[in-house]
């Protein structure tokens, strides 16, 4: 295998050459080569397939060093060889390891050996100075250093006298050229009769044993294509019910009675209040607010019982500073709280005026929507009418013209086939022209297939010698002696050498040092934990306490607010809201008026569509606008049963 490596990088270098970065993709380019080399052996084709692909995702690094080359020694070099000294600097760059030297060696004294001298001294020359730093701007430089440069500097002396041997190669080379050349001298042909060659005996081949017929298990229709037309299905189901939804709930956001979003802020701003009253409570209160009612609803982690321990701590330790303070002389802000509390009730009194002026403002933009949307219906149905009729009028004429087509077609066929009936005995003719070349094909094959079959023969009789041969070899008797002493050493002369008797003890000692060492561990770990634990269990009966007393006073002071304050939604009727109010029960009647006007004009019923004369139906998109209307009536009665009449 070694001596052909020379040949497989010139097949190389050639499918280098034919392949362009711009203008062909790497993946399409290396399927066309493998198809190509088909006839190959299958590592020969992977070394191939590996060294071409290689040279193109590593061009980038490699075209450093050969367009340099180019460059100080382009005088004497030719464009043809550039993908040649790609794969050298590739192969002794990237493949060295896995290559071997002597292989290495094979494929440089293939090619031309005076260029490979001179391109492989440039690269080792240049390799640690300008070469490196090149690929260090492109790669990271201790991955640069690691995986290319060392191993490199590691073969550096089997290269040196691969570099020689080249020397003396050109040398003797030019000594050869000089030297004159030698004339041959012509023989006289000796002629004798040729001998037979003895003619073998084929053996028989064995029969093949029939396969099994496989099992209609093996392969089974996929299910996808099924899957998918039901997600289908579903998805297109799920549209019409989202689509039906959206037209019977499209003016939703403008309901007559407080929206979501109201009702979310007017929440908000109560929460808002009630926690600043809890916080400037604090103030005079004995001790501070608490939400926990409960004990603990939730699992707590060590990290959370230590904090929760040491803010009940902190906030114990500022609850006796105010009570020093207040026992000095410190005063408390009763009046300024009060002040605060009554501006706060004038501030939400005004900020639920504003949501009550939006929603009037959004329930009379729904009554000009729904008027509007009610005259859009009709003029909608006027223009579907229209549409209709001009839909029967063009199928009229498109059923005359096809008519009139198929009349032109028929005469067609009619010529076409009385131009058919000359051209039978012709074909007669050319049907038997085509039996006469199948038999001549046919004779050819047979003969194509008796020499293969003896070829067949041939081989494998060869195979089957070969085989009883390896057998007869495998069939001899080993003899293996083992002589192993465990108590004497090896005899190396070695510091610290010892058998195997004395290491396996020294290492029985050592395992039970270290498993005394984690026993001990084990011991100090299982104790502070068991410490760890115990502080634990007094944070949490501590943070129990706080708990129980804080969940008493905020009980207490709930009491005390309810019976102090009783806090009422106040509503300022201004101007504003009323005048919105008469705007509002305006719209009302007149939408009321529309749709008494309607109700009372006669339904006309529509003409027939098509010319076959079928009953007159109500069509389908009318029959769709009323129920939408009829649905959404509904669900306005049913959403808005506090309107303003």
């Amino acid at each position: 295998m070694a001596p052909g490596y020379g040949l497989l990088a010139k097949e190389a270098i050639v499918l280098l050459d034919k392949f362009s970065a711009g203008r062909q993709c790497l993946d399409d380019f290396m399927e066309e080569a493998s198809k190509d080399l088909q006839i190959r052996d299958t590592l020969q084709k992977k070394f191939i397939l590996d060294v071409v692909s290689g040279c193109i995702e590593h061009k980038r690094l490699l075209d450093v060093v050969v367009n340099v080359f180019y460059g100080q020694h382009g005088k004497h070099l030719s464009r043809e060889d550039h993908s040649q000294y790609v794969i050298i600097c590739y192969l002794a760059t990237f493949a060295l390891d896995d290559l071997g030297l002597q292989r290495f060696r094979n494929i440089i004294k293939s090619l031309d050996v005076k260029k490979m001298h001179t391109f492989l001294t440039f690269f080792f020359t240049n390799l640690t100075t300008w070469i490196q730093e090149e690929w260090n701007a492109i790669y990271d430089a201790a991955f640069v250093e690691t995986r290319w440069i060392h191993p490199l500097q590691r073969w550096r002396p089997e290269l040196d006298i691969l570099m020689d041997q080249l020397v003396v190669k050109i040398s003797h080379g030019n000594q050869v050229k000089k030297s004159p050349k030698m004339t041959t001298e012509p023989q006289e042909f000796s002629i004798t009769k040729p001998k037979l060659l003895p003619v073998s005996v084929t053996e028989p081949l064995p029969q093949q044993e029939p396969c099994k017929p496989v099992p209609k298990s093996t392969y089974r229709a996929p299910k996808d294509m099924q899957m998918m037309e039901e997600i289908k299905q579903k998805n297109h189901q799920k549209m019409e019910e989202l689509l039906y939804e959206a037209n019977m709930k499209q003016f939703r956001c403008v309901n007559p009675h407080k929206s979501e979003h109201a009702k979310r802020v007017m929440s908000r701003i109560k929460e808002d209040l009630d926690s600043k009253l809890k916080f400037n409570s604090f103030n005079s209160s004995g001790l501070p607010p608490s939400n926990k009612t409960n004990s603990w609803p939730i699992k707590l982690n060590n990290a959370a019982i230590m904090r929760q321990g040491a803010l009940y701590d902190r906030q114990v330790e500022e609850e006796l500073q105010k009570m020093e303070r207040l026992v000095e002389g410190a005063h408390e802000p009763s009046p300024f709280l009060q002040w605060q509390k009554e501006m706060r009730k004038k501030d939400l009194q005004k900020e639920l005026t504003k949501i009550e002026h939006r929603r009037l403002e959004g329930r009379i933009s729904y009554e000009e929507a729904a008027m509007a949307r009610t005259r859009l219906m009709e003029r909608n149905q006027k223009t579907a009418q229209l549409k209709k009729e001009e839909t029967a009028q063009l199928m009229r004429s498109y059923a005359e013209k096809r008519l009139q087509e198929e009349k032109e077609m028929r005469d067609l066929v009619q010529q076409v086939a009385e131009g058919h009936k000359n051209s039978k005995a012709s074909k007669e003719k050319l049907l038997k022209f085509k039996q006469s070349i199948v038999k001549e094909v046919a004779e050819q094959k047979r003969e194509l297939l008796r020499q293969a079959l003896e070829e067949a023969q041939a081989e494998l009789s060869r195979k089957f010698k070969v085989i009883r041969e390896i057998r007869a070899i495998e069939s001899l008797p080993h003899f293996k002696v083992n002589s192993f002493d465990n108590t004497e050493s090896a005899g190396h002369e070695l510091l610290g050498e010892m058998s195997l008797m004395e290491l396996k003890e020294r290492l029985a000692f050592l395992r039970e040092a270290q498993q005394t060492e984690q026993h001990e561990k084990r011991e100090h770990i299982l104790e502070e934990k068991h410490n760890k634990k115990q502080l634990l269990l007094e944070q949490l009966d501590a943070i129990n306490l706080h708990t129980r007393v804080l969940a008493q006073a905020a009980a207490i002071r709930k009491e005390e607010r309810s019976a102090r304050l009783g806090f009422q939604q106040v509503m300022i009727q201004d101007e504003t809201v009323l005048a919105l109010q008469k705007k509002l029960e305006e719209k009302q009647r007149e939408r009321q008026r529309l749709k008494q006007t309607k109700s009372k004009t006669p339904k006309t019923s529509e003409p027939a569509a098509a010319h076959t004369g079928t009953r007159t139906k109500k069509s389908l998109p009318e029959k769709s606008w009323e129920e939408l209307e009829q649905s959404l009536e509904r669900h306005l009665q049913k959403d808005a049963p506090n309107v303003v009449s």
